[in-house]
């Protein structure tokens, strides 16, 4: 018999922080890589501009930074079409593979119906004691024992008493009444 140590729940919670805190530093350290990653690009694909000069300049600088613009643009459609492709092509399913798939349902649906079929058999053979019947009868003869077995249920009327209703509505045509009474004298 080995005698492992068991590592005290200190010790957990001590290697537990400093895993903690080494994947925090690595969190931080990847989103400044990040930062440094987008102003790499930024730098190579928008150079800063030289705003020295006259306005035929500044005018030839607004032209490049548009050109640049409309390139970006066209990329980043690019780079929406290709993903809205691949998110059809997930989920579109391969003649093949959806061919396999409806070969491995009609093998589970005839798995399916030869269980039912031998479980149907198994219950007239061991119900229906006239054994020259053909199928269609026997399958008769089962559900003419199965209704059978069934029991009725007789709904149960509640009468009220119509007095009490009526009651009521007297009272209100007895005011209604006298209110028309008061109303014309």
């Amino acid at each position: 018999m080995s005698h492992e140590k068991r590592m005290t729940m200190s010790r957990k919670h001590h290697l537990k922080s400093v895993m903690l805190q080494i994947a925090a530093g690595w969190i931080e350290q990847e989103k400044k890589d990040i930062i440094e990653a987008k102003k790499a690009y930024m730098a190579e694909a928008c150079p800063s501009p030289s705003l020295s000069g006259d306005q035929a300049g500044l005018m030839d600088t607004c032209r490049k930074l548009h050109a640049l613009i409309d390139k970006v643009d066209e990329e980043r459609y690019d780079l929406v079409t290709k993903i809205g492709k691949g998110d059809k092509e997930v989920h579109v399913v391969p003649p093949p593979i959806r061919s396999l798939m409806l070969q491995i349902a009609a093998t589970w649906l005839e798995q399916e119906a030869t269980d039912i079929a031998a479980a149907k058999e198994a219950y007239m053979a061991e119900n229906c004691a006239q054994p020259d019947l053909s199928g269609d009868q026997a399958a008769l003869m089962v559900t003419m024992d199965l209704r059978s077995n069934l029991k009725q249920v007789k709904k149960e009327v509640k009468e009220e008493p119509g007095e009490a209703v009526g009651d009521w509505r007297k009272n209100i045509e007895d005011k209604a009444d006298r209110k028309k009474m008061f109303e014309t004298s």
